[in-house]
């Protein structure tokens, strides 16, 4: 019975697989969020949980406005925003995940919820917004940027000191920091270590950030974590590929990654710059490659415009930032030969590395700093408010076709 259980959980947040790429027209009832960005995304059951730094949302129909702090949830199929769900998150809310029960994962950059602790990490229930007893995590000296929950395992990354630094897996019902996952990032290239992004596959942990190392290993920002056994221990796969220096105010460049559905293959985006190389990119690797410096399978550049965000279906590799071109590797600031428009969001194929023709176009802004994929589609999360040539304002979705 347990072990059913426990694969029942995992199922439910596995990497989503599309057999075709989303529809360009996105659908008409998703809410709007009024001020401010969106920076996380999950689905609970058929409820969407929206965090981010804002303070009012509204229904599709833009008639009734309601106050929000940093956090809302509404139905997926509907749009109908959750009444009963509204805690006050006390500062921005930067990383989401499903729990069992009904309730959510909430990370971030608070002091509290509902006016109490704890700081940086809750579960919350989705019928009233209150917190779960018993969930107690003791995160501290930082913020949570990134969530990933396999089972009875919660990972956490972030720039926090405690329990352990930037990077711990937690007990998913009680908080506990779990004394057999003690792989920690080191010798950051800015001021201090922080994991900027995490992604599960059923026997691997993707991290990338602000580090050279994973437990004195040489990792340049990006690493693998054998997490098949009991004891997590670094994988024995590296890459040189962001040793490389971009432009020096973005002394870590690497933002956005995901799995492919099966695990095989992930893809990382980054920020940096115009020098070029892997500077503002997107990038595909192979996950059981083996070799001291990996190389990326293919390379995809915007041409010096950030990305911030990946999402991978199978079906397609959908990228989002504020770029303005993708298969522009020879731009600088500019469109190079052969660079297509894919202003803010855009697909590429998962073989080739070539943009896909799908160009729904975004209003750029900041970019795009959530994907959720699920059965029904891709939802998207921003700071803008045109998506699909209409009036989306920071939260939609793509259907699948």
């Amino acid at each position: 019975m347990l072990a059913r259980v426990a694969l029942a959980a995992f199922i439910a947040t596995a990497p989503v697989a599309h057999t075709g790429i989303v529809s360009a027209n996105p659908v008409d009832n998703t809410p709007h969020v009024l001020d401010g960005i969106v920076n996380a995304i999950t689905v609970v059951g058929r409820t969407v949980v929206v965090g981010g730094s804002f303070s009012e949302v509204s229904d599709a129909a833009r008639r009734t406005v309601q106050a929000r702090s940093n956090l809302f949830a509404y139905d997926l199929v509907t749009g109908r925003i959750l009444t009963g769900f509204a805690p006050d998150v006390g500062g921005p809310v930067h990383a989401l995940a499903p729990g069992d029960g009904g309730t959510v994962y909430v990370g971030g950059d608070f002091w509290g919820v509902n006016h109490r602790t704890p700081r940086a990490l809750a579960r919350l229930s989705l019928s009233d917004g209150s917190s779960v007893s018993g969930f107690t995590p003791n995160v501290g000296g930082g913020m949570v940027t990134t969530l990933a929950r396999q089972g009875s395992r919660l990972y956490v990354g972030g720039d926090f000191i405690t329990p352990r630094t930037a990077l711990a897996r937690l007990n998913a019902t009680t908080g506990a920091a779990d004394p057999s996952f003690a792989v920690t990032p080191g010798r950051s290239p800015a001021s201090q270590v922080k994991v900027h992004a995490l992604a599960l596959s059923r026997d691997r942990l993707l991290v990338d950030g602000s580090f050279t190392t994973l437990d004195g290993k040489s990792r340049p920002q990006l690493g693998l974590i054998d997490v098949s056994g009991r004891t997590a221990k670094v994988a024995p796969w590296r890459s040189d590929t962001y040793a490389a220096k971009c432009a020096d105010e973005f002394p870590s460049y690497v933002r956005g990654l995901d799995f492919a559905p099966d695990g095989r293959y992930f893809v990382v985006v980054t920020t940096g710059g115009t020098k070029g190389g892997i500077c503002d990119t997107a990038a595909r690797f192979e996950t059981y490659a083996k070799g001291s410096n990996v190389k990326p399978t293919w390379v995809n550049a915007t041409g010096g415009d950030s990305l911030y965000s990946v999402a991978v279906t199978g079906a397609a590799v959908y990228v989002g930032g504020h770029q303005r071109w993708l298969d522009n590797p020879k731009g600088r600031d500019s469109a190079g030969p052969g660079a297509v428009p894919r202003p803010g969001i855009g697909a590429i194929h998962p073989s080739t590395g070539k943009a896909l023709s799908w160009n729904p176009t975004r209003e750029r802004g900041i970019g795009v700093k959530a994907f959720y994929t699920h059965s029904r589609g891709l939802l998207v999360g921003s700071d803008t408010t045109r998506l699909g040539r209409e009036y989306h304002a920071r939260i939609g979705m793509f259907p699948r076709t």
